[in-house]
C-alpha cells in the first residue's frame, strides 16, 4: 500500500523561506510523478508542482513559478519542496501526491494517493 507522509509545515514571516519534504513507501511504480498541491481556507486546491521519478523534469504552478523548487532525494525515496519569498497567501495547507505513470498532471483528480497535508501559514 503506497503512503505519504509529509513534514516541514510551520509558521514564516512574509519574505522567509520554509522547506517541505514527502516520503514515500510502499510503491511498486517503474515510473511515477510526485506532486505538491495546497489548499487555503474557502479555496479549491491548487496545483503548486510536479516532478517526473524517471527524468526529474518538473512542472509548476503560476502563482508559485520562480519562487518554489521541487526536487527529490532517490536515495530516501522523498520528494522536497523549497519555497521562497512567501507570501501571506501561500497560506495553506499542503499536501503531497503520488501518480503512477509520467503526465505532470496539475489537476488533483489525477492523482491516486495523497499524503496527510502539513499546514503553512506566512505572516505579514
Amino acid at each position: 500500500q503506497v503512503q505519504l507522509v509529509a513534514s516541514g509545515g510551520g509558521l514564516v514571516q512574509a519574505g522567509g523561506s520554509l522547506r517541505l519534504s514527502c516520503a514515500a513507501s510502499g510503491h511498486t511504480f517503474t515510473d511515477y510523478v510526485m506532486a505538491w498541491f495546497r489548499r487555503a481556507p474557502g479555496k479549491e486546491r491548487e496545483f503548486v508542482g510536479s516532478i517526473r521519478q524517471s527524468d526529474n523534469s518538473t512542472a509548476y504552478g503560476e502563482s508559485v513559478k520562480g519562487r518554489f523548487t521541487i526536487s527529490k532525494d532517490n536515495a530516501k525515496n522523498m520528494v522536497n519542496l523549497q519555497m521562497g519569498s512567501l507570501k501571506p497567501e501561500d497560506t495553506a495547507v499542503y499536501y503531497c501526491a503520488a501518480r503512477s505513470g509520467t503526465a505532470l498532471l496539475p489537476h488533483q483528480y489525477g492523482y491516486d494517493y495523497w499524503g496527510q497535508g502539513t499546514q503553512v501559514t506566512v505572516s505579514s
